[in-house]
């Protein structure tokens, strides 16, 4: 069977004002000397009012300032393109490139001023506006670039695209059986080339208009195409970034971190949920919706050799200290009480929206006779603008902001002695209240939540990461 590699690079791996864009030509031939390749791209970082950001963000305050009826200078949507291409395309490809450009340019200029008519940056409009400011024009940049070293590449035609979702525009869910009804031209294009380029973050509904996921969610692109890809060919995703998978977020923690070489699928879902910045969990949630087992490999580009690898049943790692993998945390949670039979229907209706990655259940407690279920939802904001949606389920529903949560992760945690009594006793030694534990052999998971305020929830990651290394030593 064809090995195929779906190499997803992101912003930071392509630079400011894709500076970096020569390493990933090289880094894409790497991998095609062993497989096909379907390189994934998530829109440019380039400099923007002395500080870098991500084209999404600049194309969704533009998109802002043209609904609330104040337009403001948009060639930044388009600049960065041209410069690229003047660097990088010899002809006839900077001409062919060009042109496109100008179609997309003209796409996003037709959407801002609908921004503009209605008063409203949302739904479609919001969608064409980023598809076309962003992955899209990336893909076909990218393609070009490939082209002009002389290599075999395409580019997925916007007009053909395979990811086909439902409409909920600004936040889709893949569909997957319209999604291989519709990969003909992919199909094609990875049977006649040896690299393939494609946009990230975008879908189509099955009536053609854009949308997106949600923020990371090129990641989600690269697994749905290997999903797709999946049987026709041997698929697996390598997904490059500035760093491997570290026991905790550098930022928090800056010593003694280790790498970690092998995760679950489990694990990881778990880690990127409560803030490691890993995957989207949401595209390991649709591996295992399909019962699939396709290798995941997160790659530092600046040291290849460090690598983690992501499976449904990985080797475990050695030696013992391994066992709690990751030490993470999440702030601006917010923690919701409501009858347990009312909870039930409430869950239900999270899991019919596919919202069921942004709140873990906790252990029930009694008042007055009926059992209360308490569900923490890890965005707090995502709470505030559903309360009377809560609340119609039921009417004496608290809701609790402020909250933040510290999360150990390890599959094979439980086989630690005391793990739990020693990461609670360490918060406590930093004067952190803990205001709940839940601790459960099944779950993979210790979740200490304490009171979000000031620097609580960094310094409880600190202190336990350090606690665990003087364990292990």
């Amino acid at each position: 069977m064809t090995p195929v590699t779906v190499a997803k690079f992101g912003g930071s791996a392509l630079g400011i004002d894709g500076v970096l864009i020569g390493k990933i030509v090289d880094r894409i031939c790497q991998l095609q000397a062993n497989a096909k390749v379907i390189a994934v791209f998530s829109a440019p970082v380039i400099k923007y009012e002395g500080k870098a950001h991500s084209m999404t963000d600049i194309a969704i305050k533009v998109g802002r300032n043209y609904a609330s009826s104040n337009p403001v200078e948009i060639d930044i949507l388009k600049e960065v393109y041209d410069k690229i291409a003047t660097q990088y395309l010899t002809d006839p490809y900077y001409n062919e490139f060009l042109d496109h450009l100008d179609k997309f340019y003209q796409q996003v200029i037709i959407a801002l001023k609908q921004a503009a008519e209605y008063r409203r940056f949302v739904d479609i409009i919001r969608s064409r506006t980023l598809a076309y400011s962003g992955e899209i024009t990336m893909s076909y940049l990218m393609d070009y670039v490939i082209r002009s070293r002389g290599l075999r590449s395409a580019h997925v035609n916007i007009e053909k695209w395979p990811i086909i979702t439902d409409d909920n525009f600004e936040a889709a869910n893949f569909m997957i059986e319209e999604s291989r009804q519709n990969c003909g031209h992919l199909l094609d294009l990875v049977e006649r080339k040896d690299i393939v380029c494609m946009g990230g973050f975008i879908g189509k509904t099955v009536d053609g208009l854009e949308t997106t996921y949600e923020r990371g969610g090129s990641d989600r692109t690269a697994v749905d195409v290997a999903i797709l890809l999946n049987g026709p060919y041997e698929s697996k995703v390598h997904f490059e970034k500035d760093s491997a998978v570290l026991s905790a977020d550098p930022k928090i923690v800056t010593s003694n971190l280790e790498n970690i070489r092998h995760l679950s699928y489990n694990e990881a879902k778990l880690a990127g949920m409560f803030g490691m910045k890993i995957l989207d969990p949401i595209a390991i949630k649709e591996i295992l919706d399909n019962n699939l087992d396709i290798a995941l490999v997160i790659t530092n580009m600046s040291n290849q050799s460090h690598t983690t690898s992501i499976h449904l049943d990985p080797p475990q790692d050695k030696p013992s200290n391994s066992l709690v993998k990751i030490v993470t945390g999440k702030k601006n949670c917010a923690i919701v009480r409501v009858e347990s039979i009312a909870a039930s229907h409430l869950i239900a209706a999270l899991e019919k929206g596919k919202q069921y990655y942004d709140f873990v259940k906790l252990s029930p407690f009694k008042r007055e006779g009926v059992e209360i279920c308490r569900l923490l939802f890890l965005d707090a904001d995502f709470v505030k603008k559903q309360e009377r949606h809560f609340k119609a389920y039921y009417p004496k529903t608290e809701i609790v902001y402020g909250r933040g949560v510290v999360t150990l992760i390890g599959d094979m945690m439980w086989q630690m002695p005391n793990i739990a009594s020693a990461a609670s006793s360490t918060v406590g030694e930093q004067g952190i209240n803990i205001l709940n534990l839940d601790a459960q052999e099944e779950t993979s998971r210790i979740l200490i939540i304490v009171d979000d305020k000031d620097t609580n929830v960094a310094d409880a990651i600190r202190a336990i990461h350090s606690k665990l290394c003087m364990i292990s030593k």
